[in-house]
């Protein structure tokens, strides 16, 4: 049997927009194409969330707004929670000790271990430098989509050139550009079973 790809996801600025902070599931607005994008990558990958939630550690908001917010967007996806594989919310502040808040790969790795996952077909997507250097940290492939604002600094662009990273416009065509390279190396499973 050929292997599974995986996808690690970044949440805000990636699949829906980043408003900073965001804890009212009202608020969540997906991302053009990115319903689609996750459609077809559940199709050949499986799906992981990580995402950093500093509001939380910050004191503004709880993880059960989090979570909720999170729900929001599965449900704006057609998706259930249960078609990914994994889900990380990261709390930490910023100036906390880290366990999971990228640019810490270790969710990462703990997710290729229990999976028995191919880090050679595994990729982060996400629009932050945090996000690249938790793939690079990991032994994957880092992806950076540039319809977050976040993703138009000079320090991005360094790491980018740095790195010889990809980087896309949108969700979309990163899924697209993924998809065409693991064109026949994958085993598809339309059913998505995790």
């Amino acid at each position: 049997m050929k292997p599974r790809a995986a996808l690690f996801l970044d949440r805000d600025g990636t699949i829906i927009e980043d408003t900073g902070y965001l804890h009212d599931p009202a608020l969540v607005r997906l991302l053009p194409g990115a319903a689609a994008a996750l459609q077809q990558a559940r199709q050949f990958c499986r799906l992981y969330l990580l995402t950093n939630q500093s509001g939380i550690g910050r004191g503004y908001y709880g993880m059960a707004e989090a979570e909720a917010c999170n729900r929001r967007m599965f449900e704006l996806l057609g998706m259930d929670e249960s078609q990914f594989a994994g889900i990380c919310i990261a709390p930490e502040h910023p100036d906390e000790p880290s366990r999971y808040r990228k640019p810490s790969p270790r969710y990462i790795l703990e997710m290729i271990a229990r999976d028995r996952l191919q880090p050679a077909l595994c990729w982060i997507i996400g629009d932050r430098r945090s996000d690249l250097e938790c793939g690079v940290r990991a032994g994957i492939r880092s992806v950076l989509v540039r319809q977050s604002p976040h993703a138009a600094t000079a320090q991005i662009e360094e790491y980018v050139r740095q790195h010889a990273l990809p980087a896309y416009a949108d969700l979309a065509e990163a899924v697209a550009a993924i998809s065409r390279e693991l064109h026949g190396r994958v085993t598809p499973f339309p059913n998505c079973e995790i």
